[in-house]
């Protein structure tokens, strides 16, 4: 990290990866380099979130009462370089990061203590519905409909790429509940338990070979009512809160311990290969590149924190963020595979053996063509890139 730490974040500093050195296992630490996705696989996601949770670190973000830490922003901010530097697992964020921060917002206080004990806990696994095959990125043209029946909505429709569907036993969904209007009108946020009569969760398994995907379709689907967030038909406006939480967040923690896995994987192979001098120079020029764009993003999400320890709103920096952040992943997966070369294609076994073979190379190298497939998505998904280009630009012509 690229500033000066105060002695009592030092000591935090110290004290996180004291934690890490006793409760990140190797095979925990292998999951996290080895997630070519935007997080763990359910097993090892959910594992470390349980480990957290037992020392009360597992949702450091939300009020004190509710089971967070009271850590300051650069806390967190530290918290998320630490485990990103120890290859901790990424965990999936729909529980924690997003459908959480609601409930606290939104939600009765029988829905809080219905919900966010198990959240915290690692009991619960959620998953979100919200885009469907006509309604990605203007998702307020969404037509999944949920009718009230007396103490129950019934639902109709389908969902798409909503990811770890398999694992999840609780959705919180968008749903149409009147016709009519501004696209943005008539939309309700709903909470349930998966599966449940009339619920189909299909696989949609990604050109990389991965299984996150599915496809969730709903045929008279009976959900209580009590599960409504907030009022009927005011979806949309928590809607637009839960997706600050899932754009924003700190991007270069992550970033900086991918472009360290690619800098030992470049020394590696390009001294196995016995490369032309001039070709190793010039990817060291260009991981020295991405390293300047992480220093930069950096210094952007440390003037967020500050901001955000003045109390100041958000903005558009959770929009600046998601661009600079994945596009920044994206140019990483692309160095991955050409580090990688022809074994970017290989198809080789997840144990020790990896380091074997012709041209001994970090797995990292092996798996770049994993990451670099799942990393298309990563300027599409939670908003597409352009679409905050367009907020931005909305912002900044406004003022």
């Amino acid at each position: 990290m690229a500033w000066a730490l105060t002695t009592a974040e030092a000591a935090f500093r110290d004290e996180v990866r004291d934690f890490l050195a006793r409760e990140l296992t190797p095979e925990l630490r292998a999951a996290g380099r080895r997630s070519s996705g935007i997080f763990s696989d359910h097993e090892f996601g959910n594992r470390w979130h349980r480990i957290l949770a037992k020392r009360g670190w597992s949702v450091p973000h939300w009020p004190v009462e509710h089971g967070g830490t009271g850590w300051s922003p650069m806390q967190h901010y530290i918290f998320s370089a630490e485990l990103a530097a120890a290859d901790a697992p990424p965990r999936a964020p729909m529980g924690p990061g997003m459908v959480a921060p609601v409930i606290i917002a939104f939600g009765t206080e029988a829905q809080k203590r219905a919900w966010l004990p198990g959240i915290r806990s690692g009991e619960d696994y959620w998953c979100q519905g919200y885009s469907e095959p006509q309604s990605g990125s203007d998702l307020a043209s969404l037509q999944c409909k949920a009718v009230r029946d007396g103490s129950h909505y019934v639902i109709n429709g389908t969902k798409i790429w909503t990811t770890h569907a398999q694992y999840a036993n609780r959705m919180f969904c968008l749903v149409r509940t009147t016709s009519g209007g501004k696209p943005q009108q008539g939309i309700s946020f709903l909470c349930f338990d998966i599966p449940a009569p009339g619920i189909t969760i299909r696989p949609i398994i990604s050109i990389s070979g991965d299984h996150e995907l599915n496809q969730v379709f709903f045929d008279d689907v009976r959900v209580p009512a009590e599960g409504l967030i907030g009022e009927e038909n005011q979806g949309w406006t928590i809607a637009k809160y839960l997706l600050q939480h899932e754009r924003g967040g700190a991007w270069a923690p992550m970033l900086r311990a991918r472009l360290r896995r690619l800098q030992a994987a470049a020394d590696a192979a390009f001294a196995a290969a016995a490369h032309d001098t001039h070709e190793a120079d010039d990817m060291a020029l260009r991981l020295a590149e991405a390293e300047c764009a992480i220093d930069a993003l950096e210094a952007t999400e440390l003037q967020s924190l500050r901001a955000q320890a003045r109390g100041e709103p958000h903005g558009i920096r959770p929009s600046m963020g998601k661009v600079l952040g994945s596009e920044l992943r994206q140019r990483l997966t692309e160095l991955g595979v050409e580090i990688a070369a022809h074994y970017a294609a290989a198809d080789l076994p997840l144990d020790d053996g990896l380091q074997g073979g012709e041209l001994p190379i970090p797995e990292d190298a092996v798996f770049s063509m994993s990451a670099y497939l799942n990393d298309r998505a990563a300027s599409i998904y939670a908003g597409s890139n352009e679409v905050q280009r367009n907020i931005v630009a909305a912002h900044l012509l406004a003022n």
